[in-house]
């Protein structure tokens, strides 16, 4: 019989963070680098821990080039080859530490992801992305990786709920991705009524996480820098970005033009778009039967087209800047302290809008 949850689940367009006393000079004073040593990798981060989504359009090599030099992660994209990968890694060691090689759960990905491991002995991270996290196969998929790579850190998701962190952490992952359809071209909640406000996601996955030593990504729903800021403070240790770093230079896909403007095609891992660009190269016999499975399938994601940004640096400092200032609100001298300085206060408006939505 169907049952409805009473408490009321929050977004973070539902709340604003309550300022506090603070000693803090300047944001200049705010320290946001982190340190981890995780559950079951035995592995150590340092780093700012924010990371560019696994996504075709943001999780690039070129972006990771970008994102190290202010010491941020990135989640590369799948669908690089292993040629790909071993020329990154020769012509950039220094990156290839701030990386993770992305796999889904399918025949061929527990093959391509063991021969890029090999390719770049120096890789420590692994990302398992799925849309959806709650299948056995995904979790049986995760005890497999682990018990491959018993060293490398693995993250794990897409999930929303405390239990289901807690099972992917005790199959062997030590990152757990925590977001079901808040991403800017996510149509999961509208095409399938599935979802969880990720606001409150992050606060319960996070309960669920640390009480097993384990850790959590805030993934999607971050639409500027205030938003990056309430993910850390409900008890994210990383949040990853998708559209907020989607067409930059560094974003993959070409340059278009219309009316004199540029733009940049983004869209979801699971929407027409990149469902038909990657069954490309498939055997011929195959295509027919791909494109039953598309006219059968529901896509879960769209493609827009975003006004072009130009280099992806002045965005990553203003959504460090924003952070930092947030902890001179509330009075947090490093980035670990957020948490535990943040009061969520529920807003039924956020912005002044007379003069629209921006700035």
């Amino acid at each position: 019989m169907p049952r409805i949850e009473n408490d009321i689940k929050l977004d973070f367009k539902d709340v604003l963070l309550r300022p506090k006393r603070s000693t803090l000079k300047s944001r200049s004073e705010v320290d946001l680098m982190r340190s981890f040593s995780f559950r079951n990798s035995k592995g150590s981060y340092c780093g700012i821990p924010i990371i560019a989504a696994n996504m075709d359009t943001v999780g690039t090599f070129e972006m990771a080039l970008a994102l190290h030099q202010f010491t941020l992660f990135t989640a590369i994209h799948k669908h690089y080859s292993v040629d790909d990968w071993a020329e990154f890694a020769a012509k950039h060691p220094e990156c290839v530490k701030s990386v993770a090689v992305s796999t889904g759960t399918g025949e061929n990905d527990f093959e391509k992801i063991s021969a890029i491991v090999a390719a770049v002995p120096e890789l420590q991270y692994i990302c398992v992305d799925v849309a959806n996290g709650y299948s056995e196969h995904f979790v049986h998929f995760v005890k497999d990786v682990r018990e491959k790579f018993p060293s490398h850190t693995i993250m794990a998701g897409n999930v929303v709920t405390g239990e289901m962190v807690e099972e992917l952490i005790l199959a062997g992952a030590d990152i757990i991705k925590v977001g079901i359809g808040p991403g800017s071209v996510c149509t999961t909640r509208k095409k399938t009524g599935v979802g969880y406000p990720q606001l409150s996601a992050v606060i319960e996955c996070a309960d669920a996480a640390h009480g097993l030593g384990g850790h959590i990504i805030s993934d999607g729903g971050c639409t500027c820098p205030g938003d990056v800021s309430k993910a850390f403070g409900a008890g994210a240790d990383f949040v990853m970005l998708g559209g907020m770093l989607a067409g930059h230079s560094e974003s993959g896909g070409e340059i278009i033009e219309k009316n004199g403007k540029k733009y940049k095609l983004f869209y979801g891992m699971s929407s027409d778009t990149a469902m038909k660009k990657h069954a490309g190269g498939v055997a011929e016999y195959r295509s027919a039967f791909i494109s039953c499975l598309w006219a059968l399938t529901a896509s879960e994601g769209k493609t827009v087209e975003v006004p072009y940004k130009g280099p992806v640096e002045v965005t990553i400092r203003d959504v460090l800047g924003g952070v930092r200032s947030t902890c001179t609100y509330v009075g947090a001298g490093k980035l670990k302290e957020l948490s535990r300085r943040t009061t969520f206060i529920r807003v039924t408006q956020q912005l002044n809008t007379v003069y629209g939505n921006d700035g």
